[in-house]
C-alpha cells in the first residue's frame, strides 16, 4: 500500500443510516457507521476492553455500542460511556479510546485516509471531468489478487485483442503501437493505438497520440475509461489485503439527456461491464506473485509502457511516504 493517500474503499450506499458495516480494507478490520447527522465514522473493529467486534454491536445514532459490555465510542474513537462504571462516574475513559480513521465522501464514494492523520489533504482524488447530467449503474466483484494487479490490467492495451477477442477487442488488432503515456494534473493518461498485423513495424510511443477514447488513472486506486463525451466507465480498486481486492465498476451515461432512458442504458451497460470484467478476472487472478513491483523478474514489452509508468510512480510514492 501507499501511505498518506485517500483510498476509495466503499460506495456511500454501503453504510446505511442506523446500521454498522464491517469491512476489511488495507489489511484492517474496520467498522463504519453513520451518525444522526449523516456523518461517517470509521474505527478499528475491536473493542479495547475485551476485544469483541464492535460491528456486532449497535449504532446508537452518535456512537457504536459494544455487544459485549456496552462501552460506547463516537466517530472519533473516543470512549464516551462505560455502563459498568455508572453514569455518575468521573473516571477518565481515554485509555479505552479506539483508533479512528479519517473518512470523507464524494461522488457517492467513501474514502479513508491511510497514513498520518496530520498529513490528510483537503482534496479527494477523483476526475476533473464534469459529470453533471450523467447517471451511473455500479457492480462490485471480488478478485483474489492484490489491487496493483487489478489496476495494471486496466492500463494494459496489449491484452485487449487477446483476452477480449469477442467483446471490446474484436478485430484482431494484435500489433501494439506505442502506446503514448503522459502524466498530467496527477493523472496517468494513455490510449490504445492497436492495428491488425500486416507485417508493419510498430510505432514508437513518441510517434503515437492520445486518442479521444483514452484511459486515465489517479493514485492510489481510481481509473476511468473515457469512451466518449457521453459515456464513461469509472472503477475503484478497494484493497482488502495483500492478496484480495474488491472492484467497484460504474457505467456512466448521458446519451439522451432523458434520465429514465439513460438509467436504462447504464443498467444494461453495467452487465456489459461484468462480462468484460470477468474475462479479465479469469486471467489476472492467476498472475504470480499476487502483487506487482517496479523491480521484478517480468520481461516487459514496449506496449507495457503504461504499466511501467504506473509501477515507477507507485514506487516513488512508496519510497517518499
Amino acid at each position: 500500500m501507499i501511505h498518506d493517500q485517500w483510498y476509495a474503499i466503499l460506495p456511500s450506499s454501503g453504510v446505511k443510516a442506523g446500521g454498522i458495516t464491517a469491512v476489511k480494507r488495507l489489511n484492517l478490520d474496520l467498522a463504519l457507521f453513520r451518525t444522526n447527522s449523516g456523518a461517517i465514522g470509521c474505527v478499528v473493529d475491536q473493542c479495547t476492553h475485551r476485544g469483541a467486534a464492535l460491528s456486532k454491536g449497535r449504532n446508537t445514532g452518535e456512537c457504536l455500542r459494544c455487544p459485549f459490555h456496552a462501552l460506547e465510542f463516537n466517530k472519533d474513537g473516543k470512549c464516551t460511556f462505560i455502563p459498568a462504571n455508572g453514569r455518575a462516574s468521573t473516571q477518565d475513559n481515554s485509555r479505552y479510546n479506539i483508533h479512528a480513521y479519517p473518512v470523507r465522501e464524494q461522488n457517492g464514494i467513501i474514502f479513508i485516509w491511510y497514513g498520518d492523520p496530520e498529513r490528510a489533504t483537503d482534496t479527494l482524488p477523483f476526475f476533473n471531468d464534469n459529470l453533471d447530467g450523467f447517471v451511473y449503474s455500479e457492480i462490485a466483484d471480488h478478485w483474489n489478487t492484490q489491487y496493483s494487479r487489478a489496476i495494471e490490467n486496466q492500463l494494459d492495451v496489449v491484452h485487449v485483442p487477446i483476452v477480449h477477442y469477442n467483446t471490446i477487442g474484436r478485430g484482431n488488432k494484435t500489433l501494439i503501437n506505442g502506446p503514448k503515456v503522459i502524466f498530467e494534473d496527477d493523472n496517468l493518461i494513455t490510449s490504445a493505438n492497436n492495428e491488425v498485423d500486416h507485417g508493419q513495424i510498430p510505432k514508437q510511443p513518441e510517434d503515437c497520440v492520445i486518442k479521444d477514447t483514452f484511459l486515465r488513472f489517479r493514485f492510489p486506486n481510481l481509473w476511468m475509461n473515457h469512451i466518449s463525451e457521453k459515456l464513461r466507465v469509472i472503477a475503484y480498486f478497494a484493497p482488502v489485503d495483500d492478496e484480495n481486492t474488491i472492484l467497484y465498476i460504474r457505467f456512466y451515461c448521458k446519451i439522451t439527456g432523458i434520465k429514465a432512458i439513460d438509467n436504462t442504458i447504464a443498467w444494461v451497460g453495467k452487465f456489459m461491464n461484468r462480462v468484460i470484467e470477468r474475462q479479465d478476472k479469469r486471467v489476472v487472478i492467476t498472475q504470480k506473485p499476487k502483487a506487482s513491483t517496479y523491480h521484478s523478474e517480468e520481461k516487459l514489452l514496449m506496449g507495457d509502457g503504461p504499466i511501467i509508468e504506473y509501477r515507477r510512480r507507485r514506487d516513488q510514492l512508496q519510497q517518499k511516504n
